[in-house]
């Protein structure tokens, strides 16, 4: 009896010990769930209204961007996606992330379950034989991974990514045909095919490239598919003739359908590789693993990679929608530019030029005046070897062009925007001290860009201003290039080159030209220096054409001073004055007028256009005027009413991670009004903690006591225990690592962050 209690005892204790154990297994599961920061994110958001995102799979700055398309060519459309849509045409492996202008949407596939013709005319979606309905209740995204169920075929299509290799794992009924289209043909918005090609390289794989135009005029794209069923029959299509027993198709419009032997499984992985340079080095770009189709691990590594990247800012709240929007925010800032280079380095320029990227990694997609502001800023915490990638590449382009970049796409040069933020993006990077790059290459490439006379600045430097008629979109031109020279002065500077300081720094007082002190904004000036353009009103927006100002108008524009806004305070005589003129700004109705509007205006708090970049320095311009509780309160506002967890949760184009950065910063509490002067301001923190992983060893901690829904502002700071009483940090505060602690409360504080 003895030996059996004992037995028993043992069980009984076995048996509690495996339910505490497993009790603590589950328990540590749920914390790692809860702690997993790609929960918060969702791809969705930014999808709908202007926002321009798409939904797909990729990895932080992947080269491969694969998501789903609707196929409408409208400016909603930017991304190829938008979630008022129900209809589907195919997954392809290029996108723009935000941008107003559409192109890429590069080779494009569609699982089907039958046999179509591929020969009919397509005018519109309508005539497409494969497109497909689905529907949101059965579409899932997440940090690199989305799927979505085709109701018209019965296959659910599930799509992952690393760096250069898009994944896709179709699972087909039982027993139906498993097909796939490749089209090369169809295309939306801008972009247009010149030249395709597709062959059938065996059983397992095929290959082809697709020359397009459109933004990008010289866009080539090469690419291998493989898969892991066996072709058992091929239909080849070149401007809609079918084309028999060949195994190669040449020619504009270009499509195939591909039919797969069944085997055992209703299960059809596909893995797709591109280059920018051939189909040899597609083949290279095609990432290899033990098992040749690893959905599953790639997958995991996706999820991984964005973790890793996400975990680099880590924030405390106990509102989780806050927490969406932040790490969404910061995902999205995280999506360009894009690596452009192959696995061995190789990359082709606009002269089709092919060079190899020596010891960095080459990007593209940059959106340089948009991410100027704040992504780049951010992205100098992220990870500073991206940002000396980024410049050696625009050095690269440099080499060939004998000027900076404007914004580049698949290495063409499309100029669109105004100024030359590249200089901004290089100085903002040297004087916060990013190595990695020839700051004496590429001193030269930003005085050289600023001294040429393309895109206006023969007048600038003949005037000292770009007067109206010679030049649309005068004023913002004339107030970026001011910018940009006393970013380029900055540089000067530290480089001790003192003849071109002070010439730089001259010309960095375009602005002043400009000021009309009897309306209180920059205004159109004549080539004779003392005649406005007549007639003025600053609520008027002409969208790109026969305009002063860039996609806004006066009220918009006339505050872009960034780098002397002490010098724009006393142009309006007092910072009384200048804080009442503000203020107006948020208060004002608003009305925009004139028959073309740019629809780039949107986010609106009176005049001020959150949607659009040229607003989102202005609120923290209130800590310069000695009125830092007023920057607390909007910027407040703007982080409470333009964003929100919908798919309509932004109010204006993502614009390859500005709209997101702006947040990222801003939520934490500090902004980069001007990113070359090495100072943040301090705006109003939402989250109860923050902190920056500067390194592995040193973080910055930012918390706002009592913060909450009306405790929005700042009643004292202190940084490492000090007291802190002015309205800015610096870079190397931040970057030494330490504690910046706010108290926050109801009512303005209008001592704090107050000069003498």
């Amino acid at each position: 009896m003895k030996i059996f209690y004992n037995i028993k005892l043992l069980a009984i204790v076995s048996i509690l010990v495996f339910s505490c154990n497993k009790k603590e297994t589950i328990n540590n599961t749920v914390h790692q769930q809860e702690n997993n920061l790609t929960n918060f994110v969702d791809p969705l958001i930014g999808t709908g209204g202007h926002g321009h995102t798409y939904p797909g799979a990729t990895v932080p700055f992947g080269m491969v961007q694969v998501s789903p398309d609707n196929g409408i060519s409208a400016w909603d459309w930017c991304s190829g996606y938008h979630h008022s849509d129900s209809i589907t045409i195919g997954f392809s492996h290029l996108h723009l992330s935000g941008t107003g202008i559409g192109d890429l949407t590069d080779i494009r596939v569609m699982p089907i379950n039958k046999k179509v013709d591929l020969s009919k005319s397509i005018k519109t979606r309508d005539d497409i034989p494969f497109k497909s309905r689905y529907s949101h209740t059965n579409e899932k995204a997440s940090p690199g991974y989305y799927s979505l169920f085709l109701e018209d075929f019965n296959i659910k299509a599930e799509l992952t990514a690393d760096v250069r290799t898009a994944f896709h794992r179709y699972t087909f009924k039982e027993e139906d045909e498993q097909s796939l289209v490749l089209d090369l043909g169809y295309t939306t918005n801008w972009d247009k095919t010149v030249d395709s090609q597709i062959n059938i390289e065996d059983k397992f794989t095929i290959s082809g490239y697709r020359h397009s135009t459109g933004w990008a005029k010289n866009q080539k794209v090469f690419f291998v598919i493989e898969f892991s069923k066996s072709i058992h029959q091929y239909d080849l299509y070149v401007d809609k003739t079918k084309h028999e027993n060949i195994n190669s198709v040449k020619g504009k419009d270009v499509t195939a359908q591909l039919f797969f032997n069944q085997v055992t499984k209703n299960q059809l992985n596909v893995k797709v590789g591109i280059s920018s340079v051939s189909i040899a080095n597609a083949k290279k770009n095609i990432s290899r693993y033990n098992n040749k189709f690893e959905f599953d691990e790639v997958k995991e590594k996706a999820h991984n990679s964005w973790e890793q990247s996400l975990s680099k800012i880590e924030v405390d709240t106990k509102v989780d929608s806050l927490k969406a929007i932040f790490y969404t925010a910061l995902y999205h800032s995280q999506i360009a530019p894009v690596v452009y280079s192959d696995v061995d380095g190789a990359f082709r320029k606009e002269n089709d030029s092919i060079v190899s990227a020596k010891g960095y990694t080459a990007y593209s997609t940059l959106s340089l005046w948009d991410t100027f502001r704040a992504e780049h800023p951010l992205l100098i915490f992220l990870d500073s070897h991206k940002v000396a990638d980024i410049i050696n590449s625009m050095l690269a382009y440099y080499e060939n062009e004998n000027v900076l970049p404007v914004w580049t796409l698949y290495a063409n040069e499309t100029n669109t925007m105004t100024g030359y933020h590249s200089v901004s993006v290089i100085a903002e990077a040297y004087l916060k001290g990013i190595k990695g790059f020839d700051i004496n290459k590429a001193y030269e490439a930003m005085k050289t860009t600023m001294m040429q006379d393309d895109r206006g600045l023969n007048f600038y430097k003949e005037y000292g201003y770009i007067p109206y008629k010679l030049l649309d979109e005068s004023v913002t031109i004339t107030l970026e290039y001011a910018y940009n020279d006393w970013c380029l002065a900055q540089v000067a500077k530290a480089l001790g080159k003192k003849e071109d300081y002070i010439y730089f720094l001259k010309r960095s007082e375009a602005y002043t030209y400009l000021f009309d002190k009897e309306t209180g904004f920059m205004r159109g000036k004549s080539k004779d220096g003392k005649s406005w353009h007549e007639p003025f009103d600053p609520k008027f927006s002409a969208h790109r054409v026969h305009a002063d100002y860039t996609e806004g108008n006066a009220w918009q524009h006339s505050w872009f001073v960034p780098h002397n806004v002490d010098g724009l305070i006393q142009l309006y005589g007092s910072e009384e004055v200048f804080v009442k003129k503000l203020e107006q700004l948020f208060t004002e109705d608003s009305e925009i007028t004139g028959d073309n509007v740019s629809v780039d205006i949107s986010g609106l708090i009176g005049q001020y256009a959150h949607g659009n970049e040229p607003s989102h320095h202005i609120a923290y311009m209130f800590n310069k005027a000695n009125a830092p509780w007023k920057t607390q309160y909007w910027v407040n506002e703007i982080l409470k009413t333009q964003y929100n967890t919908t798919p309509n949760g932004l109010s204006g184009n993502e614009d390859c991670g500005q709209m997101s950065a702006w947040y990222v910063f801003s939520a934490l509490g500090i902004y980069p009004m001007n990113p070359a002067s090495g100072e943040y301001e301090i705006g109003s923190p939402i989250f109860d903690r923050a902190v920056l992983k500067i390194t592995e060893e040193i973080d910055f901690i930012i918390e706002a006591e009592n913060v909450s829904d009306k405790n929005i502002y700042i009643q004292s700071a202190t940084l490492d225990g000090k007291k802190l009483n002015r309205s800015h940090i610096t870079h190397q505060e931040i970057m030494s690592g330490g504690k910046l602690h706010f108290v926050m409360g109801a009512s303005p504080n209008k001592n704090w962050g107050v000069k003498n």
